[in-house]
């Protein structure tokens, strides 16, 4: 089995059998924050708690990033094997957008509005030969 780690800790829950995105909500005024904040940006309090955001949601936006990623976000791809893929904010069911990597990469493949599922993806190898791993959404499928 290949050991496995988060590229980020405290973005998702993992490694759960259903991870979901992990963010902050407010205790004064329920605002919710992603990634965890320790500090309200609606009201300014510091009354805050780790809250799980679920792993569900509606495509906002999207774009398709067509050049490699930079640090911290390097795969293990190279110039000649990069393939193209979503970028979108997907927002969540407490209505925070989350800005996400998507599997689609095509424009035929994505549309605003479009049910969305979180899942969570190697994304490379650090020094140590751990696998780490980073979320993104895909298109959710119909039941």
């Amino acid at each position: 089995m290949i050991e496995q780690k988060p590229l980020h800790d405290g973005l998702f829950s993992w490694p759960d059998s259903d991870p979901e995105i992990l963010g902050s909500r407010c205790n004064e005024c329920g605002q919710h924050a992603f990634p965890p904040q320790n500090s309200c940006r609606n009201c300014t309090g510091n009354n805050t708690s780790v809250v799980g955001l679920g792993r569900e949601g509606t495509l906002w936006t999207w774009t398709i990033q067509t050049f490699m990623p930079k640090d911290p976000y390097l795969t293990d791809e190279t110039p000649e094997t990069f393939v193209p893929y979503g970028v979108g904010y997907v927002e969540l069911e407490c209505g925070l957008r989350v800005e996400s990597r998507l599997r689609q990469n095509t424009t035929s493949d994505l549309a605003i509005g479009m049910p969305m599922t979180l899942e969570i993806i190697p994304i490379r190898k650090d020094d140590q030969g751990i696998e780490l791993v980073t979320f993104q959404f895909t298109k959710k499928e119909p039941n």
